[in-house]
């Protein structure tokens, strides 16, 4: 995490960002099809790629005179290895400390007196670092981002001062949060840690890692992912193609490819059979209930029918969940569900709940365990199909009124689909679910057999003195 105060990033989903409890926890191109840019949200867009490997993705729009500058590297969690997790995290920290011609800290400096912005995040399956800068210091954005995946300062120093920093913030936005910890670890907990590590241990990684963390292992995790050939460059703004193209074979063309990462492996089965956990959260006052199911991943066809599954279940007021246990059963402050979605391997969704004063765990657990039954059962509604169909079409609209939101999706379509032409098409896919298909995706994977529950206790009270006079 960088300067701006964030959760766990796109990769934690939608939910996440919402509920404040987890924030302490995504050759040539084509047009946009005139359906799609009817309804809004079509790209049109262009690619191209350098001998290095890097692939370049842009989309011009000279309607405002600024340009964002994307880049993702394929590298997260999901990369990492036992004993050494959190490398991901770490990066991104350290890719903010200097590099050859750039000095510490520099990078924001340079950006922000350009009249810019610039942050990076850390997710499951990448990480990425984005500048969106006026449209003539397009060459700055290009040339600090070559820069560093060049040349980047991986020294004894700066490894010391961000694992500090890392173990800081983990301490402040996680550990010492109520709930946190036990979303940190629960999103982790479907999954085995012999057969996929990949999605079975958190992001920020551990105390012990970061301590455990050697210069050579981290010089060798930048050499090994940090690569023209494992990162796309979106560009999308107001730029002349042909000025783009020399900046980046000006910049990028010379750094030499890198052998290519070791592949991830992942094996899991759905429905192993329940599994049920009880957990003490030393600064929470009150008992929480999460119900973790495992999801195919990203690219599976089932993928449209559970985003709108999602949203029914626990997005907004007139959720599922949020009607059915927080207002009429009255017995939760709030409850939700969300998903972690944006993985090339399994997915997970979440529903939980925080419990009114008085109510125990195991209440929370038997409310929501009735609702999605319910759904399992009986299906859901043509008027909640519409609504949940209106507000994704929305969301994917509004996610895409702004250079970095046209270069993220540009990203996203690039790593998790077969093709980034899919820009263009996806929404089609998601506006033809039907109520048929969200009882099947409900039954199939909201099965009791797939999932994993966790009962949060409070720290039991300390018991009042005696003796007093």
């Amino acid at each position: 995490m960088t300067r701006r105060a964030r959760g766990l990033g796109r990769a934690r989903a939608r939910g996440l960002r919402r509920a404040a409890l987890v924030g302490a926890l995504l050759a040539a191109g084509g047009v946009a099809p005139a359906r799609l840019a009817g309804q809004g949200g079509g790209i049109g867009y262009e690619a191209f790629s350098l001998p290095n490997g890097l692939r370049v993705l842009y989309a011009i729009d000279h309607t405002t005179p600024i340009v964002t500058v994307d880049v993702w590297y394929y590298v997260g969690a999901r990369n990492e290895q036992p004993g050494r997790g959190g490398f991901a995290h770490l990066f991104e920290h350290l890719m903010f400390e200097g590099s050859a011609h750039v000095k510490k800290s520099a990078h924001f400096q340079w950006i922000e007196r350009a009249g810019g912005t610039l942050n990076g995040s850390t997710h499951d399956d990448y990480t990425n670092y984005y500048e969106t800068v006026p449209s003539n210091r397009l060459n700055l954005a290009l040339w600090l981002e070559a820069d560093r995946m060049r040349s980047l300062a991986v020294t004894a120093a700066n490894l010391e001062n961000q694992r500090a920093t890392v173990k800081e913030e983990k301490r402040l936005r996680v550990d010492n949060q109520p709930y946190a910890p036990t979303f940190r670890d629960g999103v982790t907990w479907p999954f085995d840690s012999a057969s996929c590590f990949a999605y079975a241990h958190p992001g920020i990684g551990t105390m012990g890692d970061l301590d455990a963390a050697q210069l050579a292992d981290v010089q060798a995790f930048f050499a090994t992912y940090y690569a023209p050939n494992n990162a796309t460059l979106a560009v999308v703004g107001d730029f002349r193609p042909a000025e783009l193209r020399r900046l980046v074979n000006q910049y990028f063309a010379d750094i030499p490819r890198h052998p290519a990462p070791p592949p991830v492996r992942c094996d899991f089965r759905f429905a192993p059979g329940t599994l049920r956990r009880e957990v003490t959260d030393p600064h929470a006052t009150l008992p929480a209930l999460l119900r973790l199911y495992r999801l195919p991943p990203h690219a599976d066809a089932d993928t449209p029918a559970l985003t709108l599954l999602t949203t029914i279940l626990g997005e907004g007021e007139s959720s599922r969940l949020n009607v059915g246990v927080v207002r009429r059963a009255a017995a939760a402050e709030e409850a939700g569900v969300f998903r972690l979605e944006d993985r090339r391997g399994p997915g997970v969704l979440v529903a939980y709940a925080i419990a009114n004063q008085g109510v125990p765990a195991a209440r929370l657990d038997s409310l929501i365990g009735a609702e999605l039954d319910s759904v399992r059962r009986n299906g859901v509604t043509t008027d909640e199909l519409g609504r949940a169909r209106n507000q994704f079409r929305a969301g994917f609209v509004h996610g895409r009124e702004t250079t970095l939101g046209r270069a993220e999706a540009l990203q996203h379509y690039g790593l998790f689909h077969a093709s980034v032409a899919e820009v263009n098409s996806d929404l089609e896919r998601y506006l033809a679910v039907s109520t048929a298909d969200l009882a099947r995706v409900a039954r199939q994977y909201l099965d009791p057999a797939n999932a994993v529950i966790v009962l949060v206790q409070p720290r039991p009270a300390a018991p009042a003195p005696t003796g007093a006079p």
